[in-house]
Order: C-alpha cells, then sequence, then structure tokens
C-alpha cells in the first residue's frame, strides 16, 4: 500500500503518521507515506496557492493550477491515475466497509484543502471519491486524511503484530467490540467476568458475542440493521430487557 497525500501541511502528515505501529509498517516496508507539498507547484514568485472567490465571500480558496500540477507530477512519476480521495463533509460517510474496499489498492492519493475549499475544476478533473468523515468541519483535510490512512493500514496483511485482530474488533459484523480485561483479577473491588477465567473457549466466545450484541443495541442501535443475527440471539436481546 502506497498512500500519497496533497498538502499545504507535509510535515504535519508525516510526523503523525510515522509514528507508533503507521510508523513501524512503513519501516517494514509493508506500506509507504508521502507527504506532497501543493505550494511546491505554485507558478506565483510568492509561492501563493489561493486567491479571493469570484462573486465575492468570506475566505480564500486553494487555485486549481498548483493542484494540478501536484497531481500531474504525482501520476507522471507512477505512471497510472490512482484513485483520489477528497477529504469534504460533502462526501459519502467514511466507515470500516470503505475502509476494507480501500486497503485493496495498491496506491491511494489524499488531496487534502484548506480555507474556504478548492476550485471546482481542478476537482472535476482529478477526484475519484469525495470522502467525510462525518456532519463537522475541520481546518483542513490533514487530519482526516491521517484517520483514513490509520484505518485502511490496520487492514493491509502484516501491519498488525496479530492480523486476527483487525477482523474481530469493533464493527465486525457491523458489532461493536465485547469488553476486554487483563490482569489483576481485582481492582479496587471490581473484578474479571467469571468466564474469562474459565478457560472454557465455547463459554468464553458466547459470552463476547453476547457482550458485542448488549453494547450494539445500547450504543449504537442503528448497526444492528445491518448485522446478521441469529433469531435466538434476537429472542435473548429481547429478553434482556
Amino acid at each position: 500500500m502506497n498512500y500519497h497525500v496533497l498538502t499545504l501541511f507535509p510535515e504535519m502528515v508525516l510526523s503523525g503518521l510515522r509514528t507508533s505501529i503507521i510508523g513501524r509498517a512503513e519501516e517494514k516496508g509493508l506500506l509507504s507515506i508521502e507527504a506532497i507539498n501543493i505550494r511546491d507547484y505554485s507558478t506565483n514568485k510568492h509561492m501563493k496557492v489561493d486567491d479571493y472567490p469570484y462573486g465575492g465571500g468570506a475566505g480564500m480558496v486553494m487555485q486549481a493550477e498548483p493542484v494540478y500540477g501536484a497531481y500531474q507530477a504525482l501520476t507522471d512519476k507512477l505512471g497510472k491515475r490512482p484513485r483520489l480521495i477528497y477529504l469534504t463533509p460533502q462526501g459519502r460517510t467514511f466507515d470500516q466497509q470503505m475502509a476494507r474496499e480501500l486497503a485493496e489498492e495498491e496506491d491511494l492519493v489524499f488531496l487534502c484543502g484548506h480555507y474556504e475549499g478548492i476550485d471546482e475544476r481542478v476537482l472535476e478533473m482529478t477526484v475519484t471519491d469525495y470522502v467525510s468523515l462525518g456532519d463537522y468541519v475541520l481546518t483542513g483535510g490533514e487530519l482526516p486524511a491521517m484517520v483514513m490512512i490509520d484505518c485502511i493500514s490496520r487492514l493491509v496483511p502484516g501491519v498488525l503484530n496479530n492480523d486476527v485482530s483487525a477482523e474481530f474488533e469493533s464493527f465486525h459484523d457491523n458489532l461493536l467490540e465485547y469488553p476486554q480485561y487483563t490482569r489483576p483479577e481485582e481492582f479496587m473491588g471490581r473484578k474479571v467476568p467469571e468466564v474469562l477465567l474459565s478457560g472454557h473457549h465455547g463459554n468464553i466466545e458466547k459470552w463476547r458475542r453476547q457482550q458485542s450484541l448488549l453494547r450494539t443495541r445500547n450504543a449504537r442501535p442503528d448497526l444492528l440493521e445491518k448485522a446478521e443475527l441469529t433469531e435466538e440471539e434476537w429472542k435473548w436481546l429481547e429478553k434482556q430487557g
């Protein structure tokens, strides 16, 4: 997996991603992260990349030329036009299913806007996917890009020490993850559930599944509509009040 981030703040992207699990994965050659400074492709002697919007209005708009220049240089280098994701509140909401889909790609390009956005013409010419993290506005696309890269990278084989954990976490089967415990067995009067100490793997898996069902119903009931539950599980949930 090769990530290419078109941004005005490359140091923000690289310093944020080249740590912990993602940083170690890059060191192992499991993925690569490249931050391309859009400002490097400005033809203005002052390296400006923004201007006032036509028609008036508050704020500034990123110009088409430097964005397209950065994009064209990248595609020339790669010899192809990979998927380009533009981070915007107007896009499709990012979720685990989209992460799985994007993890199948070899190259992903992220375009990070700033100010009041980017000239529409260059978006029409380059963007393949408009993606949002949610119904709110941030100062730029760098943080959403980093969130997406972190999430997608966890699905790349070898990135996690235990690849199984990538599948059996929150949102697996559209269910939230069950509670987790570790030593000591008792903390400030609170004990680890007995079933987890039993060594009976069948009972443990059943308990974990039930806890996932309860958590999802209580915190994210909307996810249950997409989850695949057996008739027995639906009946069990109804009995929990």
